[in-house]
């Protein structure tokens, strides 16, 4: 018992059973795997460990990162919106939508962690030494803002403090957008990277973390049920139908994004910027980006949840999952394609593009944010489940 609020009264014994204690181990067990190599990483060196060279600093890792950062960011706002405008029907689920975007930030930081050789300077310079220019500094002090005020209000939820968890999720909420688009501006702000460069990528995260914001709530709700062996009731068809919709319109708007920043690069712009959208059309990218990320993680979807009217829980965490399939793709090849054309191409006899493949450590880490991530949702729905699947009229 903790200041009066037994565990008995956050605790679900539906949850308790074998299959889902293996996923959690299973999941467990991901992330105790990846933490261990990300150890072994800062012992052996990263660049013993890792693929990452001096022409392409930045891998599989980073892209990881904004894939959780961005989802998290999503989540944060789905639950903010829910909390604040009550009676929409994706209200009844906000607390595990705050849970959720709790634990893929969290995923975030994990796979971050051990991307930095020396995380500990991080925290101790970000605070002591702060450098108010760099987007950098913005995004990770922003982002530690944004979990700050989760953690709390989570906590003002367990505890039943509805009106201050709302103000605090609001905090939450905004402290989340402004670090995205300054997640965004890392790359948009790099005159020297051409794919990068410009105005839009941050447009195009926000746009994003609403798209992957409501195929997670698809995600984590309708495993939610199925960990209970339940059957969809009215009100978590409405959930799952409201977030749909956001999925839908999102899909189409970042569909067209995607359409119109691809044409960009052939119409104007640097000879680097074409060379690296030829990457993703023709090149060493192409099986990522026309497959994965346009085919599974746009049209796909689009094509199952208009043919099916959103009516159908097994189309929509299908195309849910498709779509965060996709986006995971979309941003390994956003970061690789804004490296892999040489900057000095034609000096030196430099090869057209730059050589990348996750080492097997970079996968291992990687799969610690899938790891923290999964776990640590199917131990919320068991020791904390009635307070994620609270129904009640207080949002």
């Amino acid at each position: 018992m903790i200041n009066g609020l037994s565990f008995t009264a956050t605790t679900d014994p539906e949850v308790a059973q074998p299959g889902v204690n293996l996923a959690t181990a299973l999941f467990g067990l991901l992330l105790g795997a990846g933490v261990l190599m990300g150890c072994y990483a800062f012992l052996a060196g990263h660049h013993h460990v890792y693929n990452n060279t001096r022409d392409m600093p930045w891998g599989i890792l980073i892209s990881t990162y904004a894939f959780f950062a961005i989802t998290s960011t999503g989540l944060c706002l789905l639950a903010a919106l829910s909390h604040i405008f009550g009676g929409n029907r994706l209200a009844p689920t906000a607390n595990r939508l705050v849970w959720c975007s709790l634990i893929t930030i969290i995923g975030a930081f994990t796979v971050i962690g051990f991307e930095i050789e020396s995380p500990h300077r991080m925290l101790l310079y970000n605070v002591i030494s702060p450098n108010i220019t760099s987007n950098i500094w913005w995004m990770g002090t922003l982002y530690g803002m944004a979990v700050g005020f989760m953690v709390v209000e989570f906590w003002l939820i367990v505890t039943k403090q509805y009106q201050l968890a709302v103000m605090l999720g609001i905090g939450g909420a905004l402290a989340e957008v402004a670090a995205n688009t300054c997640l965004g501006g890392v790359f948009a702000t790099l005159p020297s990277r051409p794919f990068w460069y410009g105005g839009m990528i941050p447009i195009l995260f926000i746009s994003c973390a609403f798209m992957q914001g409501a195929a997670a709530a698809i995600l984590f709700n309708y495993f939610a049920v199925k960990i209970r062996g339940k059957k969809f009731d009215d009100v978590m068809m409405g959930a799952l139908q409201a977030a749909g919709k956001v999925l839908l319109f999102m899909l189409v708007m970042v569909s067209v994004a995607t359409f119109w920043r691809m044409i960009s690069f052939y119409v104007g712009g640097t000879n680097a910027g074409r060379s690296a959208a030829d990457a993703l059309v023709y090149g060493p990218l192409s099986i990522n980006f026309k497959f994965f990320e346009i085919t599974v993680g746009l049209l796909l979807p689009i094509i199952l949840l208009v043919v099916t009217r959103l009516k159908s829980p097994v189309v929509m965490v299908i195309s849910a999952a498709m779509v965060l399939l996709g986006m995971f793709f979309a941003r390994y090849d956003m970061v690789v394609a804004g490296q892999i054309v040489p900057q000095y191409l034609g000096w030196d006899d430099l090869p057209k593009y730059l050589s990348y493949t996750p080492s097997f450590g970079e996968i291992m880490v990687t799969l610690a944010g899938f790891g923290m991530a999964g776990s640590a949702f199917l131990l919320g729905e068991r020791f904390l489940g009635k307070v994620l699947s609270d129904h009640g009229e207080h949002h």
